[in-house]
């Protein structure tokens, strides 16, 4: 489970330069997932590269975007009037990533032992 934290306007917090810079690379790493969902959501764009590489977010998020998994994504978002620009990019995001389509397969891997064989493995265990 990964908390993406929220877009962060610098004009609607006071803070100090530490949490302005904090807020800018929150936004960087933001932009860089949202690029990789547009991506990844695209049918128009199956088998494009994906830049993963653009942010630490998204490395640590690429098995989860494009692997074999099922992912899901939990928006948040608020009735305010004054959350409203926030609200609508959030809906928006999480519409988009909405769209990515992945094909899901086992991961299994068969091995046919006797009966015998998985009694000696047991017990070497």
């Amino acid at each position: 489970m990964i908390d993406l934290a929220g877009s962060e306007k610098s004009s609607n917090t006071r803070s100090c330069t530490v949490h302005k810079k904090e807020g800018a690379n929150i936004n960087k790493s933001l932009l860089a997932l949202g690029n990789c969902i547009n991506i990844l959501s695209d049918v128009n764009k199956k088998g494009a590269f994906v830049p993963y590489r653009d942010s630490k977010l998204t490395r640590l998020l690429k098995h989860s975007l494009g692997g074999n998994t099922i992912t899901v994504m939990i928006a948040c978002i608020s009735p305010s009037f004054l959350s409203y620009e926030e609200t609508n990019n959030t809906l928006k995001y999480a519409q988009r990533a909405k769209k990515i389509k992945k094909v899901i397969s086992k991961n299994t891997k068969e091995k046919k032992l006797s009966l015998s064989e998985y009694k000696t493995m047991i017990q070497s265990l």
